[in-house]
């Protein structure tokens, strides 16, 4: 998909699990098991769909996946499956080597959104994009540095780290531009400061959902994930920015569904429901 100068493409990095109650939080499982059906340890299948962004002498990558280099407690856990899909190697189909990338945009520091960020290399933790300045919310790092009880186990210090140690994150502070034409949309709901690429040229736009709205099935309002922190916050957040994106035509990208890419938004009798679906 072409937005102004930028070419956007989506990169698929592997499927994963995770709770499907604490994915659709007060939401009773008859309701939510009709679309997202889950395994026998009620694990519901994920994407973990990450965004291309090249032009402008900039090649972007929206997050960075889970990554591979976990081990077979972890895996077993979250069902972690790269049989299909692989960061690098999808890189690779569309032309784009680790060494290529400029700059990454990290939506926040939850294992599933950064964990690509480094590899294992001989038994050594390095950057998977070396030449790459990464970009995180300073209000988001600061919570990963100090994470309370609820929230520590999706902060893991193996995915960032090292970025850090070696100088090559750059802080966001609120919303703001970062490149000409992509700019955050900054959300506190899930997590403190979740960065939400938007990409426009002034007649298209799409928005980069991350866990504001992760699935196209968390498009109705009461739809909010348990691992939320701010529960509430997420509803008015959602309201704010599902209205905006159904008036003015805004295609959402869905970062962990397992079957829809993108789509746009349409009223319908029960609320906000999917137009069109979309394939970048």
């Amino acid at each position: 998909m072409k937005i102004g100068n930028y070419t956007l493409t989506s990169i698929e990095t592997g499927r994963f699990s995770l709770d499907g109650g604490a994915m659709f939080g007060v939401v009773p499982w008859i309701f939510w098991s009709k679309t997202n059906p889950p395994d026998e340890r009620m694990r519901i299948t994920l994407a973990s769909r990450c965004l291309l962004i090249r032009g402008e002498g900039k090649i972007i990558l929206v997050d960075t996946g889970n990554g591979s280099k976990w081990n077979d407690k972890v895996k077993d856990i979250y069902r972690l499956d790269n049989s299909q899909f692989a960061l690098e190697t999808s890189l690779f189909e569309h032309g784009v080597k680790p060494e290529d990338v400029t700059d990454v945009i990290l939506t926040h520091l939850h294992f599933d959104h950064c964990g690509g960020s480094t590899k294992m290399v001989d038994g050594t933790l390095v950057p998977t994009f070396p030449h790459a300045v990464h970009y995180v919310q300073k209000a988001h790092w600061d919570l990963s540095q100090n994470p309370s009880d609820r929230d520590r186990a999706s902060f893991m210090k193996d995915d960032f780290m090292v970025l850090y140690e070696r100088g090559m994150f750059k802080f966001t502070e609120g919303e703001q531009e970062i490149f000409p034409g992509i700019s955050v949309v900054v959300c506190n709901g899930h997590t403190v400061a979740q960065q939400l690429p938007k990409i426009t040229d002034g007649i298209t736009t799409v928005l980069f959902c991350c866990d504001l709205v992760p699935t196209t099935s968390h498009i109705p309002m009461p739809y909010v994930m348990g691992y939320d922190l701010r529960p509430l916050g997420t509803l008015e957040e959602k309201k704010r920015i599902l209205t905006q994106a159904e008036r003015e035509g805004w295609i959402l990208f869905f970062e962990h569904d397992p079957v829809t890419t993108a789509a746009t938004l349409q009223k319908t009798v029960k609320g906000l429901g999917i137009k069109e679906k979309i394939q970048l």
